[in-house]
């Protein structure tokens, strides 16, 4: 049965928030819309989803404001229809058109620039161009230009009139953006104190927001909308604004990696060490790592493996292969440890995201301390123009399992090349072999140190 459910969410009671919208059909569908209507959290009645019967505010006025509440219920479901494949975002965009045909009719205005953008866009996730996680890579661009062109008053800036200079008046906007909260707070009373600007921006991130607009530009141009993208008249700036700098790699070595494993740790760290340990026998991001199950688990040969589509890729539609990645003794001992502990067939008792103390970030960091994994790695420091020694465990993250991972499986492979019979990054080499998971399971217990062995298909050893 689809419904549909009004509700206010705000922990400040002397303050008006707006109401949100749910709707709901079955398990599998939850939408949402956060509308415009406005409550007093003490005057919103949660129960029958409406100003409180006893409320001051005159009856006239009440009774209009709960009949839009009703109103907007039945144009959501109107919308809705019974398609499962609607998402919140495009709900809000249909909504918007009906209260606000205006907006939409291009007859009689120009479309702007972000608006034409944001049509773009739209139209790419649809015809399948991009996934949903890089539509909103480019969305956060698409709202960062809006409050550029706002604050600079130039909102509905035409695409015409976008170039070299916009381009780099909003590179140093991106930059700076963290100094114009507090004055235009407007623009930011809807974000959350996560996605708020609240220190400059690093170069890396910059040049990621202006080669996604980049992108755009390029199809206006093959598209014939601009003569030429603005990007081609940067010239020898370009280079310097659009380039990714890096730090030096930060990894465990082997050494260190070890020392973790052998410590005797308190009880509150010995599940933050189970959890990294088997991440850097893993090697994928963590946003894969918090979604593994005992689902994940394959075996080829006696050899157990896991095996998934990386999320960050796949949803871009830049990858649709699996990865399979051998688990060697070490995980293996860990994640049978906590096997039929966990609710939802979990593989690891995982920690939640963020840097606070209960954070895996956090944990890792407090493991790292408590086993004096002390050496000082290099942080380039924009503010300071130079490098800053930090020791590892204040810098570490999840990240450090990834990089740890990668790190020991380099240095036992044997290069492609160094036989001679191709040149350096010949893709003709990877025409010529595969390796397998055994193979990838022979590598993996030489980098690690680990000894083979073997499962059945309940997973139980039955040769080591």
């Amino acid at each position: 049965m689809t419904t549909v459910k009004a509700f206010i969410r705000t922990g400040k009671k002397d303050k008006e928030v707006n109401i949100r919208f749910r709707l709901s059909d079955g398990r599998d569908v939850q939408l949402f819309h956060k509308s415009e209507f406005m409550v007093l959290p003490i005057l919103w009645d949660a129960k029958n989803e409406q100003y409180k019967a006893k409320s001051v505010i005159k009856l006239e006025q009440r009774t209009l404001f709960n009949s839009s509440i009703n109103e907007r219920k039945s144009l959501i479901l109107s919308i809705y229809g019974g398609d499962k494949s609607l998402t919140s975002e495009k709900l809000e965009d249909l909504i918007d058109k009906h209260l606000h045909p205006e907006k939409y009719d291009i007859t009689n205005r120009k479309e702007s620039l972000c608006e034409m953008f944001q049509r773009y866009v739209d139209g790419w996730l649809d015809t399948g161009v991009i996934g949903s996680g890089r539509k909103k890579h480019y969305d956060v661009v698409i709202r960062e230009l809006t409050r550029f062109f706002i604050i600079n008053g130039i909102d509905g800036c035409p695409v015409e009139d976008f170039n070299k200079d916009s381009i780099l008046k909003f590179r140093d906007f991106l930059r700076s953006e963290y100094k114009l909260v507090d004055k235009y707070p407007g623009l930011y009373v809807d974000m959350n104190s996560r996605n708020k600007p609240s220190k400059e921006r690093s170069q890396n991130t910059i040049a990621e927001k202006l080669l996604l607009l980049q992108a755009f530009m390029v199809e206006l141009e093959s598209n014939d909308i601009i003569p030429v993208s603005p990007f081609r008249k940067i010239g020898k700036e370009k280079e310097a604004i659009m380039k990714q700098q890096y730090d030096e790699p930060i990894f465990l070595t082997k050494a260190e990696f070890n020392t973790i494993v052998t410590k005797d740790c308190p009880e509150p760290l010995k599940r933050a060490k189970d959890i990294f340990i088997v991440q850097c026998c893993f090697g994928c991001r963590v946003g894969d790592f918090r979604r593994f199950t005992f689902d994940n688990i394959g075996i080829e040969d006696g050899i157990p493996f896991i095996h998934y589509l990386p999320q960050k890729t796949h949803k871009d539609g830049l990858i649709r292969t699996e990865i399979k990645t051998p688990i060697i003794r070490l995980a293996y001992d860990i994640i049978m440890k906590y096997r039929g502990e966990l609710s939802n067939n979990a593989l690891l008792p995982y920690y939640p995201e963020g840097n606070g103390e209960t954070g895996y970030n956090y944990q890792i960091k407090q493991l790292l301390e408590y086993c004096e994994i002390n050496r000082k790695v290099a942080m380039f420091s924009t503010t300071l123009g130079t490098n800053e020694y930090k020791c590892i465990y204040e810098v570490a993250s999840s990240k450090l399992a990834r990089k740890t991972h990668v790190d020991l499986m380099n240095k036992v492979q044997v290069d492609k090349y160094a036989a001679g019979l191709h040149a350096k990054n010949s893709s003709a080499v990877e025409r010529y072999t595969n390796m397998g998971i055994k193979e990838r399971f022979i590598l993996m217990c030489a980098a690690f140190g680990c000894e083979g062995y073997k499962v059945n298909n309940t997973l139980d050893i039955v040769h080591n």
